[in-house]
């Protein structure tokens, strides 16, 4: 194998186990504040969208008034807070999550398993990947997991970890792991880190958001990269992502698919990221490697 194989191959390892529920505030009145100015609102906005008194929201911002469960609930709707912190202003305050975070093994998340088992192999012969909010990888599908082993030079008996073993977001920008097949890794990874920053931005300080940033943003390179925007007139109405290994240049484009209407929070944070090939050679290249069960040799 490889020097760059092994050092991809060793970037294939587990994601940092996810620490659920996590307290990013101090107290329900910090968490509450953060959320009302992140979303631009006046004291006097928030009265008037959810029905409570300005006095009553000045009182639970300072910390004299406390709020009840239902009221976190109404808050965090009105201020559109992504599930999982909807838990954190409960734990906050004092009270029990209201938002399970179950495994896709779970039966009662059975039919999701399958939707998204369906989704995967309908990509095909293209890749496609079910992340997680942070990237971790939960599931590839078959074609996804053929180029990744050819980039990487893994055996083709090799397994893909999946279950969150893997961070893609930290594979692709590591210069161990994919970012040597990835010609405009710059542009790429302004990207990449826009998804995770968002996340950080939603989490609160001392977030694993936040962490997983500070690790990507600590590469050699991606700093600079972070502030470089692409300003090439010339440039595409989408990012294309480039991958070349030997002879073989691939141009691909992704799209970004979530679940609708979900009530937990493994749910509402997958993301389906579909590739779809920019070129007709590309689209040959993933057709032969459908046909042969394995990469194309040019």
């Amino acid at each position: 194998m490889t020097a760059i194989a092994q050092a991809g191959t060793a970037t294939l390892k587990p994601a940092a186990a996810p620490v659920s529920h996590e307290r990013y505030f101090h107290d329900f009145a910090s968490a509450l504040r953060y959320w009302r100015e992140k979303r631009g609102l006046t004291q006097l906005k928030l009265s008037t969208e959810s029905g409570i008194s300005q006095r009553h929201i000045s009182f639970l911002e300072s910390g004299r008034s406390q709020p009840s469960k239902e009221m976190i609930l109404k808050l965090g709707m009105v201020l559109d807070v992504p599930l999982r912190q909807r838990n954190v202003m409960l734990l906050a305050a004092g009270f029990a999550p209201a938002y399970q975070e179950r495994s896709l093994s779970d039966p009662e998340l059975r039919a999701v398993k399958q939707a998204l088992d369906f989704m995967l192999q309908q990509q095909a012969p293209y890749p496609a990947l079910v992340v997680d909010r942070l990237w971790n990888l939960v599931m590839p599908n078959e074609p996804a997991g053929r180029m990744m082993k050819w980039l990487l030079g893994m055996p083709e008996h090799a397994p893909i970890p999946r279950d969150g073993q893997i961070n893609v977001a930290r594979l692709m920008l590591d210069p161990a792991g994919l970012r040597p097949f990835i010609p405009n890794w710059k542009d790429v990874c302004g990207d990449m880190l826009h998804w995770i920053q968002r996340e950080a931005m939603s989490d609160g300080p001392g977030s694993e958001a936040t962490r997983l940033l500070d690790e990507l943003a600590a590469f050699d390179g991606i700093a600079g990269a972070m502030r470089t925007p692409n300003l090439d007139a010339r440039a595409l109405p989408f990012l294309p992502v480039i991958l070349k290994k030997g002879e073989v240049s691939l141009n691909l484009f992704t799209t970004i698919a979530t679940l609708g209407t979900p009530h937990d929070v493994t749910v509402h944070e997958l993301r389906v990221e579909s590739f779809f090939p920019a070129d007709e050679a590309t689209a040959k290249w993933f057709k032969a490697m459908a046909a042969q069960g394995r990469p194309p040799v040019p």
